[in-house]
């Protein structure tokens, strides 16, 4: 019989979240691209379904690192919100300026809110490898 892990149960390393963080961080970077595609009204029926995949991968991951208990910001709210306000490159292109740039300024909060919290991260996991030096696989990311 296998046994089962409960939420509670789930552990993820230090080095997984930083990386986490970092992925989460290249799939958020795109999303000012497609923003830029709808305000062109230059995308086809391929570039809107990339943009609902991304969407999906954001709050996948987003999930996975909420999970970790490592993470604070931004929240889940923020996250959904800001999908939920981008429903489609087609409902984005028919945003006038000024919504368009209320959706880019809710998009650079989050992200410098994501880079706050890697930033957290990272001093985090130094001061765990100074404790404990042996865990070279932390090296990565705190030898900068």
């Amino acid at each position: 019989m296998v046994a089962h892990r409960g939420a509670a149960d789930f552990r993820v390393s230090s080095d997984e979240i930083v990386v986490w963080v970092e992925n989460h961080l290249e799939s958020w970077r795109q999303i000012p691209h497609y923003i830029d595609v709808a305000r062109g009204k230059t995308f086809d029926t391929a570039d809107e379904d990339q943009f609902l995949e991304l969407k999906g991968v954001i709050v996948q991951e987003l999930e996975m690192i909420l999970a970790s208990g490592e993470c604070a910001w931004p929240t889940k709210d923020d996250i959904h919100e800001m999908m939920n306000n981008i429903p489609s490159l087609r409902y984005v292109s028919q945003l006038n300026e000024g919504a368009l740039s209320n959706v880019e300024h809710q998009w650079h909060l989050i992200y410098i809110r994501w880079h706050a919290t890697l930033g957290q991260l990272k001093v985090k996991y130094k001061e765990l490898k100074v404790r404990n030096p042996k865990s070279g696989i932390l090296h990565k990311w705190t030898s900068w």
